[in-house]
């Protein structure tokens, strides 16, 4: 038996699994990995990388860069150009991220759910009254990226961004592991809610949910890096235009983002749940 198939076999053990990432000092240990991953030594980054590919399917042969300077920098690494193409089709949004599709159907009175028979309320996740009735019988998909995956995200329309709140929270894994053990998950981890609103004035949000080990949330349109330290008031009001496909930011490593949209929205023929899906490809439609 190989290394990576003995660590497959053992992460399928869901006690273990769950006790290995999750039952350790979580908030330590991800503040721990921000900064151990930003070391810039040549024989630290080159070890750790050998070690994360002999521990996972990490294909870095999409990389526009085949040096990188730290673990953070293959992290975070762009791809080269045209690889992730975005439907053009302006009655498509498309997915703002590389992921897989996971728990996704229509917001019922302002509940969803993690994973089938475990609810949680639109109300706990966005923390604002006033976005939950906007999106209170609307649709919802969430897209889990690996820590293999291309960790960049990307506006899935033409949209004003209109503002960013972040809610801190815990550090819980968002495997599926975890999703079965722990309720309402999503609503204890640290993420941020990015409203936005399509030229059509439909409105879209996003919620990138932190993790277990993901330091923090990289967004340009506000020219900060959001994660536990950050302090102060936690809304942000924007005034940002965006393009579909235009990078909005990255995790520092694999997380979750939820994507809130109107109820008449439909989704596209290829999201099934475990399906994986690329940043640029068809999401939503809107049948109007």
């Amino acid at each position: 038996m190989t290394v990576k198939s003995l660590i497959s076999s053992l992460a399928q053990q869901e006690d273990l699994n769950f006790l290995l990432t999750n039952r350790v000092p979580r908030a330590a240990l991800t503040r721990f990995m921000g900064w151990f991953s930003k070391i810039e030594n040549p024989l630290l980054r080159d070890f750790s990388i050998l070690c994360w590919r002999l521990f996972s399917e990490l294909d870095l042969s999409e990389a526009k860069q085949t040096h990188f300077k730290s673990l953070h920098d293959c992290f975070v690494r762009e791809l080269k150009p045209g690889l992730r193409p975005v439907d053009p089709d302006p009655k498509i949004v498309t997915s703002p991220s590389d992921g897989i599709v996971g728990a996704y159907g229509t917001i019922r009175e302002g509940q969803l759910y993690q994973i089938k028979g475990a609810p949680y309320s639109l109300l706990d996740l966005v923390g604002d009254p006033a976005l939950v009735e906007t999106h209170r019988n609307g649709k919802f998909l969430t897209l889990r990226l690996t820590s293999t995956m291309y960790h960049r995200f990307h506006a899935p329309h033409d949209a004003h961004i209109e503002q960013v709140t972040l809610i801190h929270g815990d550090t819980w894994n968002v495997n599926p592991i975890a999703l079965k053990r722990v309720e309402r998950l999503f609503c204890k981890n640290e993420r941020a809610v990015i409203r936005t609103r399509l030229q059509n004035g439909d409105a879209l949000t996003l919620v990138p949910v932190a993790a277990i080990l993901v330091a923090s949330i990289r967004l340009h349109c506000l020219d900060l890096v959001l994660n536990s330290r950050t302090q102060g008031p936690l809304q942000f009001p924007c005034d940002v235009d965006v393009t579909k496909g235009e990078e909005l930011g990255w995790f520092e490593h694999g997380s979750t983002i939820i994507v809130l949209a109107d109820g008449h929205y439909q989704f596209c023929d290829n999201v099934s749940e475990g399906a994986t899906i690329r940043a640029g490809e068809p999401l939503l439609r809107n049948p109007r």
